[in-house]
């Protein structure tokens, strides 16, 4: 009894062995798996990748949009807050402080960047080329009469940065916009600031609420 048993057994053994290596894999199977697996992961981190970058490039996106806009406000609220304050020169006539350009503009106001509303300061703001060869803003300002000077950026990496001043004479029906400030003894109604990005111009115009006009020594202004 036990022989044909074993003869059996021994007769399913080969039978056995070429059922389990049929199942198995070769080495070129097993090299394919792990090469398509590499691309996959490669291709999931490349994506990955990608989504952070878009990530982080829309966030500097709109860290510069908020930036621009809050310098903007900060820009309008001083040029508002003109005041026009004078000051005697040498052959001793009285001038304003106001004098205009396309790349620089100095003013007497009492909204200062660092402390508010405050005495009357002294501010310029001038435009200057950064490494790169765009334009940033520049502000600076110091109480009138004292030498002490801050400064800080507004603006930076624009093509072009510049300012223009509505000008309109006693006889004139319609103003015009120009490049430069003459007037010493008058101030502009509006002042215009361009932000130029490639063929974007970001203009934001801004009245002088507090103007006024001197009148040369010798002569008596109306009555009103």
């Amino acid at each position: 009894m036990r022989d044909p048993y074993m003869r059996t057994i021994a007769n399913k053994i080969p039978s056995l062995r070429t059922s389990l290596s049929g199942e198995g894999f070769t080495l070129l199977e097993l090299v394919i798996s792990i090469a398509i697996i590499g691309i996959i992961v490669l291709i999931i981190s490349g994506a990955m990748r990608l989504g952070f970058r878009s990530v982080e490039a829309g966030e500097k996106k709109i860290e510069s949009i908020e930036r621009t806009t809050a310098s903007l406000s900060i820009l309008d609220a001083q040029i508002q807050s003109e005041c026009p304050v004078t000051y005697t020169d040498e052959d001793g006539s009285r001038r304003y402080y106001f004098k205009g350009d396309r790349t620089s503009m100095v003013f007497s106001t009492n909204y200062s960047l660092w402390s508010g509303e405050t005495g009357y300061v002294l501010v310029h703001y001038s435009v200057a080329p950064d490494d790169s060869g765009r334009q940033s803003l520049f502000v600076s300002e110091n109480l009138i009469g004292i030498d002490s000077m801050r400064e800080t950026k507004l603006f930076e990496a624009f093509d072009e940065i510049y300012f223009e001043y509505f000008y309109k004479g006693p006889t004139d029906e319609k103003g015009n916009w120009v490049d430069e400030w003459t007037e010493d003894t008058d101030i502009p109604e509006k002042v215009k600031v361009h932000l130029v990005q490639g063929t974007r111009d970001i203009s934001l115009i801004i009245p002088m609420r507090a103007r006024g006009t001197l009148v040369p020594q010798g002569l008596i202004p109306p009555q009103t």
